[in-house]
């Protein structure tokens, strides 16, 4: 019975990551050190899911298609992703592969510059593939 009342004390204490704000516009590029390369490889699933009617975000151009997804990302008192939001674009599929693969970069090394515990920084993935 003790043990049950201690979690369920540590679960009323812990708070939930807060939401981005409304206007993206006011937060800070995440400050990567180096430009983050896509490849085809990143854009294979995004692809996938297009071609299966699962998504038409994806603009074709005379080059091929593009899909970009915004990303919100909340850093810990550690400078480690807390939270990380896509803005939604219709495929949630595709939204939680972008926010999967930001949480990935920063936890594996991608550099990034200095950033502040606590705050919202903002970021883009583009995928683009040929026709």
């Amino acid at each position: 019975m003790m043990i049950a009342w201690f979690l369920a004390a540590q679960l009323a204490v812990a708070s939930p990551a807060p939401m981005p704000p409304q206007d993206w516009s006011t937060l800070r590029p995440l400050p990567f050190a180096r430009a983050v390369d896509d490849g085809l490889t990143l854009s294979a699933f995004v692809r996938s899911e297009v071609q299966a009617g699962r998504c038409t975000a994806a603009i074709q151009t005379a080059a091929g298609w593009t899909l970009k997804v915004d990303l919100a990302v909340l850093f810990s008192a550690a400078s480690q992703p807390r939270r990380i939001v896509p803005r939604a674009i219709g495929c949630p599929s595709v939204e939680q592969y972008s926010a999967g693969l930001v949480s990935s970069m920063m936890r594996n090394g991608t550099p990034v510059g200095t950033v502040d515990p606590g705050n919202w920084y903002r970021t883009s993935l583009t995928f683009s593939w040929p026709q």
